[in-house]
């Protein structure tokens, strides 16, 4: 019987789903029909807190095993697709930081661990370490998640679902003291350059104006929109905007100067600057609120139990095939696989030509053409 170990982590920011993918890595992969028709036998092994984990393991130390590593099983497993977050833990560490590289550390670290095989479940910034380590030899398969849904290669990530509905709960609440005191609310939601999030969780929620990255507003049409609201007899309003979106000629807004392993600015505040010049020109209350991580928190809703479920089934077909160097994707309707270097090439945005309407900044109001 061939026995082969498979190496599970998680990385970037959590979400919901990424405990239904863990679970379903396992259960794929500990599946008693595999020695049976298949001659193999696999054992699973989670790697705490992301990359994190595997480049600060000492695999020669007991202690360090139990801090950064965690057996895994069908037993221990089995409740997990009902909780959010990850089991497994997460981290913004990259070992290929260009001002603290520790790749090599890493390499020689899935060589001393004796994973056969690598399942990273991330965004763009996981699984362009993933795709490097597969470059430099590491039999490795990705699973896409980020609540921004911008990867390419696939037309669902994980958590995205969960995001929105969170978004469209808060706004639900908004409306009732929004109403009640004629206010206006300016929603601020995560999406650094995709507005997917703002987008379809404005349009879940019946936002007047949504705002994204990847079309520049101007505040003054963003004040004649509010006004035109107020004169049809809008008692009150909710805009949301993503944190990445920008003034016409002006730059993203961000809080403090330092940046991530990755090189990521922290964004936030574009929210309040828009609430404080709606205000100034409408002269109508205006409040903001910023979601922040209350997107990433939570129970995983139906569908991303399903797709984490669907997924983690995937990642582990891929390494029976041996078909490395690939992300799982969800194409078209169809579980399917891609090339990791194509899912992070470029990040897919919304388009705004066919999905946006630049001249009410909301959702298309044309569908079929």
């Amino acid at each position: 019987m061939k026995k082969c170990r498979i190496g599970v982590l998680t990385g970037g920011g959590d979400c919901a789903g990424l405990n239904p993918a863990i679970k379903w890595v396992v259960k794929t992969a500990q599946d008693s029909r595999l020695p049976r028709e298949r001659g193999i036998e696999y054992e699973v092994l989670g790697l705490r807190d992301g990359w994190k984990g595997l480049v600060n393991v000492n695999p020669a130390s007991a202690d360090s095993m139990k801090e950064y590593t965690l057996p895994l099983n069908q037993d221990l497993v089995r409740t997990w697709d009902r909780y959010g977050g990850t089991m497994l833990g997460t981290s913004r560490t990259n070992p290929y930081d260009p001002k603290n590289d520790r790749s090599k550390i890493a390499l020689s670290n899935i060589d001393k661990l004796g994973l056969d095989a690598l399942i990273a479940i991330g965004g763009e910034d996981t699984l362009g370490v993933a795709n490097k380590l597969h470059q430099a030899g590491v039999s490795v398969v990705g699973i896409p998640k980020t609540i921004d849904k911008d990867l390419s290669g696939t037309d669902y990530t994980l958590g995205f679902e969960t995001a929105l509905n969170v978004i469209t709960e808060e706004i639900d609440r908004l409306r009732t003291t929004a109403g009640s005191h004629k206010r206006i609310f300016v929603v601020e939601t995560m999406g650094r350059h995709a507005g997917w999030l703002a987008l379809e969780g404005g349009e879940s929620a019946g936002a007047y104006i949504i705002l994204i990255p990847e079309y520049d507003f101007a505040v003054g049409r963003v004040n004649e929109l509010v006004l035109e609201g107020k004169r049809m007899g809008s008692r009150y309003d909710i805009i949301v905007v993503a944190e990445g979106a920008k003034p016409a000629g002006g730059g993203e807004f961000v809080t403090g100067n330092g940046v991530d392993s990755f090189g990521h600015k922290a964004l936030g505040g574009i929210g309040e600057y828009l609430a404080k010049e709606i205000q100034n020109a409408s002269k109508v209350e205006t409040r903001s609120i910023v979601l922040s991580h209350l997107q990433r928190g939570g129970a995983p809703c139906a569908y991303d139990r399903r797709m984490g479920r669907y997924f983690g089934i995937a990642a582990v077909d891929l390494v029976l095939k041996r078909e490395f160097g690939k992300m799982v994707s969800y194409k078209n309707g169809e579980i399917t696989a891609v090339p990791l270097q194509d899912a992070v090439g470029k990040l897919k945005l919304v388009d705004v030509n066919t999905q946006y309407d630049v001249e009410r900044y909301n959702g298309r109001r044309t569908i079929l053409r």
